[in-house]
């Protein structure tokens, strides 16, 4: 499977209702929650940051999907 099939198969699920919620609930608890905290250990803002670059994956995915 190329990245083309695969952009659109991101794009058909998370175009349906229930995808939607799936990715607002993943862009609520990663992308819209601060990385790290005054105080933590470094660490803990490389694993989060780690994380939210998995829903930006998904995003990008959609968006090259929705383009082609």
């Amino acid at each position: 499977m190329n990245n083309d099939e695969l952009d659109k198969i991101f794009v058909r699920c998370f175009s349906t209702e229930s995808g939607q919620s799936v990715l607002e609930y993943l862009r609520n608890t990663t992308i819209e929650q601060s990385t790290w905290y005054p105080g933590d250990d470094a660490s803990h803002g490389y694993y989060r940051e780690g994380r939210n670059s998995i829903v930006r994956d998904i995003e990008k995915r959609i968006k090259r999907g929705r383009e082609t």
